[in-house]
């Protein structure tokens, strides 16, 4: 699925005006109400690995391009309670899947990469990663320079402040932590925007009005270096959210940002980074994270690579019923 038509399905958000209140359900987590890691932390059996491993093993013996498989090339010998508790935790509960147990060990590259794509055929259609057209990213230190305004962030060793990706789920499995740094944090987008109704109802309201978002660059021939994007879309009780912290910062480099939008960001990043709203967590090998961008924020702090054990994290990004 192309980076275009993927953006376009994750922001066909239906709208019907602001909320009068608090928006409630699952979704509207805390961290200091959501309890311990073993109850949020699902670890895989054997059994459920040796499922994956098979599809692997028949995807391989039938040689065919892995961009072509089909539903059933991936169909995964699963109890379908497992795999609809799976999507029903992502979009209608909490929002976000932590899997503990990938044999990121005893598999190389290749087959790391097989497995993302076979877990995120689960749940819908793949799309691209970047321009370049890889499906499943590597999320790894390539050297580029944090203060280079067309650098994807991903693709440096830097902070990366709370943000929405343009896709209904994203996936990353750590194979490798970084020696230092590299914290996971994410957070209910729900519960920020309800904090932020709570102290600012003015600011909470300009979050369903267009932000100008710097395209780095990613912009259609012609076409101006900026886009313009309500961050939320609110109807049928349902709050989705589309969050660049970084990339609404840097539209400055294009227009003029004001005061009341800087302050808005400001508020809104402060609230993410509670302790008491979001999570934060260091992805061990194996484990793998899923979000559900509509209603997710996620960010990462800052790390330090060691010569030949840098960090890597293989990445999906999955359309759902498009």
């Amino acid at each position: 699925m192309s980076i275009a038509d993927q953006s376009a399905h994750f922001l066909a958000r239906d709208h019907q005006g602001p909320p009068l209140g608090l928006v409630m359900g699952d979704v509207a987590w805390r961290a200091s109400n959501l309890g311990a890691s073993s109850q949020w932390i699902d670890v895989l059996t054997p059994k459920m690995v040796g499922a994956f491993e098979t599809v692997m093993a028949k995807i391989q013996a039938l040689g065919r391009p892995v961009d072509q498989l089909t539903a059933d090339d991936v169909r995964i010998a699963l109890q379908p309670e497992v795999l609809q508790g799976w999507q029903d935790t992502l979009t209608k509960g909490r929002g976000f899947l932590i899997l503990r147990g990938v044999p990121v060990d005893r598999w190389d590259l290749e087959n790391q990469k097989l497995f993302m794509r076979v877990l995120g055929l689960q749940f819908g259609r793949l799309g691209y990663q970047n321009p370049q057209g890889d499906v499943i990213g590597e999320v790894r230190d390539t050297g580029a320079d944090q203060r280079d305004p067309y650098a994807r962030l991903y693709a440096t060793s830097g902070e990366f402040r709370f943000h929405c990706d343009a896709a209904d789920l994203v996936g990353l499995l750590c194979v490798r932590p970084a020696a230092s740094g590299g914290e996971s944090r994410f957070a209910s987008s729900v519960t920020v925007y309800n904090e932020l109704f709570l102290r600012r109802p003015d600011l909470a309201a300009r979050l369903f009005e267009p932000m100008a978002l710097d395209l780095r660059n990613q912009q259609q021939l012609g076409a101006q270096p900026v886009g313009y994007y309500p961050p939320c879309a609110f109807a049928d009780g349902l709050l989705k959210t589309f969050y660049l912290s970084d990339y609404f910062r840097t539209a400055a480099r294009h227009i003029t940002i004001s005061d009341s939008d800087l302050e808005l960001l400001d508020l809104y990043d402060q609230i993410a980074c509670e302790p008491d709203i979001g999570l934060s967590m260091y992805l061990q090998p194996g484990d793998v994270q899923i979000l559900y961008n509509h209603t997710m924020l996620h960010a990462r702090t800052p790390f330090q690579d060691v010569p030949g054990k840098e960090r890597l994290l293989l990445r999906f990004l999955v359309s759902m019923g498009a």
